[in-house]
């Protein structure tokens, strides 16, 4: 008798660490879901949108603190976002503040590059800097490219770019390519890092935007977003 209440208060005991562990679990797990970083250290805040985020609310994101919208517009030699137009015309409507990005993509020739963003992002005096999307790596390119190629064609890219839109441009750094060309130490422009929840150190030096959260759970939609923080 007396073993069998030794084995009931075992699992029971059991049954409560259990418990207390599944509820530390799904607090962690909100709160990952809905962090951002405080406001008292990173005033201007904002968020990242492309067609994979569905028909982004920009009034609704402004509502909630939203400060400025990068849209994700082009990519390689002819790649266009599907929603960037709609987006576009959406964001002008809800007065934030936007900027393009361009998806780039090393296989590919900077001058058709340049050409497609050309096209497809028009000249705008409200348009924040240009952010020019490093991720794609060129080892799976059909024709092989050298580190030496790859940043002779991105300097290319961007000098066409800043041309267009009158405005120095802002390299957004994966950590593999970051890891792979160490572009950060030979481009001088201003960088956007990726880490959600801590800031990201990989490139060498201070970034001037930050992805804090891949994936924020906000009141502007049901749809989580990529958040992202200006460094003051």
């Amino acid at each position: 008798m007396g073993r069998k209440r030794a084995i009931s208060w075992r699992t029971r005991i059991l049954a409560l660490v259990v418990l207390a562990a599944l509820g530390a679990g799904g607090w962690a797990w909100w709160q990952a879901q809905h962090w951002a970083p405080p406001r008292s250290e990173f005033p201007v805040q904002g968020v990242l949108i492309g067609a994979q985020d569905g028909a982004a609310d920009f009034t609704a994101l402004r509502a909630i603190g939203a400060d400025f919208a990068y849209l994700e517009a082009s990519a390689g030699a002819s790649g266009r976002d599907a929603r960037f137009a709609a987006n576009l015309q959406r964001v002008r409507d809800s007065g934030l503040r936007f900027g393009a990005v361009h998806a780039y993509d090393p296989c590919v020739p900077a001058e058709r590059q340049a050409a497609n963003f050309v096209t497809t992002v028009p000249r705008d005096e409200m348009l924040l800097p240009p952010a020019i999307a490093l991720d794609k790596l060129a080892d799976d390119c059909p024709n092989p490219v050298s580190e030496a190629a790859v940043e002779s064609e991105l300097t290319t890219f961007i000098n066409q770019v800043e041309g267009h839109v009158g405005q120095p441009a802002v390299l957004k750094v994966s950590p593999a390519f970051e890891e792979r060309y160490g572009i950060a130490g030979h481009i001088e422009r201003n960088l956007w890092l990726a880490r959600d929840w801590w800031q990201p150190d990989y490139a060498g030096r201070p970034w001037t935007l930050w992805t804090a959260n891949g994936a924020l759970r906000t009141e502007a939609g049901d749809e989580p977003v990529r958040w992202v923080v200006v460094q003051p």
